[in-house]
């Protein structure tokens, strides 16, 4: 009972996200996680356009949607705001809703999918050998256990002691201390947008749930408290007044905290037979909501991957996950930390600068659009090999299909063969336009394109997997049946 193909170091997102890919995919999957049960707090507070067609690859999508605010841009200094709408998503906004939704929604899948999730674990040390690793704690009674297993991940934070087991440094800086959080009720409140403005020595942060209650975040420069010293609310009011000029009726609150902001990343992702993902890979600002998000897309590009090399895939495979996600975690990190100090000037004249430029900027369509795409994460794409497709490592869920989407088939599917719209083949789905055949991987990204007669899809196939396949789509290894039906 303590054995598993993969064992993943806390239930957050991240965690919940990366059991329910490798349970799907057919592996045994054990989570341990410290809380006893699920958080009721919500750290995170919005689900972005990628991770929102991520989750809908998966059926988890539509139930979500109807728990919070789509909200179609963020408001900025100087009455500037940024428009969502231009993402070229179905999702092209960001829907605010609690962080405990999405935890709920991904622990559910884990256990639909055949995870094994055990709370009240504390974990204390992981040691790896050739042939596996084995994880020392304590399990809910406080008997000393062990787990072994063939991999570990480890999503268990920024004080992640699988991280600290392998030695790892966490390299960077504290960027912000004490930031305070709450969930509010104001009875006048701004519009749908979310809302962002600074003053002197203080910034705010407002954004709506559709329930009378909202998200407010704040940071006062002046205060210097410890992340785990009591929050006085009425402080958070005060700040709130000073950087935006009101409370907007600020009535009831429902909960409270502090955190501090770092801005960190660990070196490698990988080490051995060990993997890291989420914020025990990365932390930064909370501008831009991207911390669940980017631990959540961490999740489905490990997920698959692991799941392969379970199955006979050359172990090298594990090695692009660092090469894929550790590049998206550095653009988060600068994306996030140029935002945050942005809206921090003090300098008249620097913030006259900077009204200027981002003016500029938010009045040119690409500017917008490769800004929100960033901030989205549709915009990413995945480095391709000299010779491949310029479509390689790009995004596949916009692709129109003659029948159906590209989600449909994913919810089905594990790698997924598209011919052109003049392919002979009657196994597989069809373009309705005019590009080529493609390849998509587990995750919704393009593994290859070009000519479907060829045999160059095969060969990536095989790459990939380590188990070749002439028909993709139905192909017992290839072809899974996915989750219940309760999330198809």
């Amino acid at each position: 009972m303590n054995h598993s193909d993969v064992i993943v170091v806390g239930a957050g997102p991240a965690g919940c996200m990366l059991a329910g890919e490798l349970a799907r995919a057919g592996r045994t999957v054990t989570v341990l996680e410290k809380h006893d049960a699920p958080s009721p707090l919500s750290r995170a507070f919005g689900v972005h356009a990628r991770t929102l067609e991520v989750l809908d690859s998966r059926g988890l999508a539509e139930d979500l949607l109807t728990t919070g605010v789509h909200a179609s841009g963020l408001k900025l200094w100087n009455g500037l705001s940024l428009d969502l709408g231009v993402l070229p998503s179905q999702f092209p906004y960001l829907l605010i809703t609690p962080q405990c939704n999405v935890d709920r929604r991904l622990e559910e899948y884990a256990r639909a999918s055949g995870a094994r999730i055990l709370r009240g674990v504390t974990v204390t040390g992981v040691e790896q050998d050739a042939d596996g690793v084995v994880v020392s704690g304590s399990a809910a009674d406080g008997s000393a256990q062990e787990w072994t297993a063939s991999y570990v991940a480890g999503t268990d934070g920024v004080h992640s002691v699988v991280r600290a087991s392998m030695g790892l440094d966490f390299p960077g800086k504290e960027l912000l201390r004490s930031i305070m959080l709450a969930d509010v009720r104001l009875t006048d409140p701004p519009n749908g947008l979310i809302n962002v403005d600074a003053g002197k020595d203080c910034f705010a942060f407002v954004a709506p749930f559709g329930d009378g209650w909202f998200r407010v975040i704040a940071w006062d420069g002046t205060d210097d408290a410890d992340e785990n010293a009591p929050l006085d609310v009425s402080r958070l009011r005060e700040v709130l007044r000073r950087a935006v000029g009101t409370d907007y009726g600020w009535t009831d609150v429902r909960w409270s905290s502090r955190f501090s902001c770092d801005e960190r990343q660990v070196r490698r992702y990988r080490v051995g037979r060990v993997l890291l993902a989420g914020d025990a890979a990365h932390v930064h600002s909370p501008a831009g909501g991207q911390g669940m998000n980017t631990g959540i897309q961490d999740a489905m590009n490990l997920g698959w991957k692991l799941a392969a090399v379970l199955g006979g895939a050359d172990e090298k495979i594990l090695d692009t996950y660092h090469d894929e996600r550790h590049p998206v975690g550095k653009l988060v990190l600068r994306s996030s930390g140029v935002t945050i100090r942005m809206l921090l000037l003090r300098s008249m004249i620097a913030q006259a600068l900077r009204n200027v430029v981002s003016a500029r900027m938010l009045r040119n369509k690409r500017a917008v659009g490769k800004i929100a795409g960033m901030f989205s994460g549709v915009g990413i794409s995945y480095v391709h090999k000299r010779g491949e497709h310029a479509l390689v490592g790009t995004r596949a869920v916009r692709i129109p299909l003659a029948q159906g989407t590209v989600t449909d088939e994913l919810r089905a599917h594990d790698f997924l063969l598209i011919g052109e719209k003049d392919c002979p083949r009657t196994d597989i789905a069809h373009r309705s336009d005019d590009g080529p055949a493609i390849l998509v991987r587990p995750d919704g990204y393009i593994a290859w394109a070009g000519r479907s007669e060829s045999e160059e899809w095969q060969k990536v196939l095989d790459r990939w997997t380590g188990q070749p396949c002439s028909n993709v789509n139905e192909c017992s290894r290839i072809r899974i049946d996915g989750p219940p039906a309760s999330y198809a």
